[in-house]
């Protein structure tokens, strides 16, 4: 009698055991504080968002912009602060380097394209800094808890496929973790094309 009341017990214990298992096989999405990310290796959340584009005009990119082009895309909370101002200028340091290596640089925040003008003015930057104000495109990036942009960062290759992810970056030396990811990448995939770094707009 006992030996069959442990047999029913492990046979019913099989079923959940094997949806354990399905559970711990299965692709997880990457989780962060700001939402979920995108996963790696799948094209990147599109967007279309206006801004201020360097040298001094304000107008609209889109992801599709960058087509034929890497692209370091760095979502951050709020210009003139000073963590963010601290990235900004380390992106700006090693700017010429990116622009070497075929990709632009591009920041969001919530920010309006009126502050991102002023910011780019006083801090001396020459890439673009775009508004998302109700955090559309920093959700579709995970990076979004109101009313802020969280300080998250995405490499994107020239075909629009996201290749690598940093979350809750810290501001100092940033730019160079993405600069060394994306020199790896470049080496990795010499067939891909090295375009004029200029944005036309």
């Amino acid at each position: 009698m006992k030996r069959r009341l442990v047999l029913q017990g492990l046979l019913a214990a099989m079923p959940a055991a094997a949806a354990f298992s399905a559970l711990l096989a299965a692709p997880k999405q990457a989780r962060a504080i700001g939402g979920t990310l995108p996963d790696l290796d799948q094209p990147a959340p599109d967007f279309a968002l206006a801004g201020f584009v360097p040298p001094g005009t304000e107008g609209e990119l889109r992801l599709s912009d960058f087509q034929g082009r890497w692209l370091a895309l760095y979502f951050y909370p709020k210009d003139f602060t000073g963590g963010c101002t601290l990235e900004a200028r380390g992106f700006q340091q090693d700017l010429a380097q990116f622009h070497q290596l075929g990709a632009e640089v591009v920041g969001i925040s919530a920010d309006s394209a009126e502050s991102h003008a002023s910011f780019c003015g006083s801090e001396g930057l020459a890439f673009p800094l775009l508004s998302d104000p109700g955090g559309l495109v920093s959700r579709r990036y995970g990076s979004w808890i109101s009313p802020y942009s969280q300080r998250h960062s995405f490499l994107i290759d020239p075909d629009g496929v996201l290749r690598e992810r940093w979350v809750a970056v810290r501001p100092s030396g940033h730019s160079q973790e993405i600069l060394a990811s994306l020199q790896s990448l470049v080496a990795a995939a010499p067939s891909l094309p090295s375009p004029s770094p200029s944005i036309s707009r």
